[in-house]
């Protein structure tokens, strides 16, 4: 966005951080608590959960403006879940290599053009989790052999844009990324910001 306004610039002071006592530690993430002094001043005890991964989400979008939502049972919240395929890559690697790998690894396709619409941050008061999302056009059986993850049971189904979008908007896509990517592909149907054909036909 150029001519950005001006209430977009930071005011007051940051956090500062002080002394740092790890707590938790694995391959995905890392626990640490901070004494740290807050902008007001006071005295603050923050615990930080630092991600191991960039998180990336993919949404696939075919000519004929269906898209492919993966299901899978999520261990956090003890629910089903149906979501655009996601998954995470390592820091040094270009998440754009991760989200072709996932896209790979959860649906079996692989895409002819690739477009960065999203980069936000995950939770970003107990976290430094950020994501990109990636829309992926020219859809077309994946090259090579490509496996989900040993710990992942996945559905598959393809579905109309408007009808994903409408479940996600009605509460049943509860899935941040998801709901996320689908309001933005909209949006740039809505704005101009998609090939004419691709738009008309996501947005029925």
């Amino acid at each position: 966005m150029s001519g950005k306004p001006g209430w977009l610039r930071s005011h007051g002071k940051p956090w500062a951080r002080g002394p740092a006592t790890p707590i938790f530690d694995n391959p995905w993430i890392a626990v640490t608590q901070y004494a740290a002094t807050a902008p007001t001043g006071s005295p603050a005890t923050y615990g930080l959960v630092s991600f191991k991964n960039y998180a990336v989400a993919i949404l696939p979008l075919f000519d004929d403006g269906t898209t492919l939502l993966v299901g899978q049972h999520r261990f956090p919240l003890g629910d089903y879940s149906w979501e655009i395929p996601e998954g995470g890559g390592p820091l040094d690697v270009d998440p754009l290599e991760s989200a072709r790998r996932e896209l790979a690894e959860e649906t079996g396709l692989q895409a002819a053009d690739w477009r960065e619409i999203l980069q936000v941050q995950l939770s970003n008061s107990v976290s430094d989790e950020r994501a990109f999302g990636y829309l992926a056009t020219g859809l077309s059986v994946a090259d090579g052999d490509h496996h989900a993850d040993d710990t992942e049971a996945l559905e598959k189904v393809r579905v109309p844009f408007r009808e994903a979008l409408d479940a996600a908007m009605a509460g049943d896509l509860k899935d941040v990324l998801t709901v996320a990517m689908l309001l933005k592909a909209s949006h740039m149907a809505r704005e101009g910001h998609l090939a004419p054909a691709l738009a008309r036909a996501i947005l029925g």
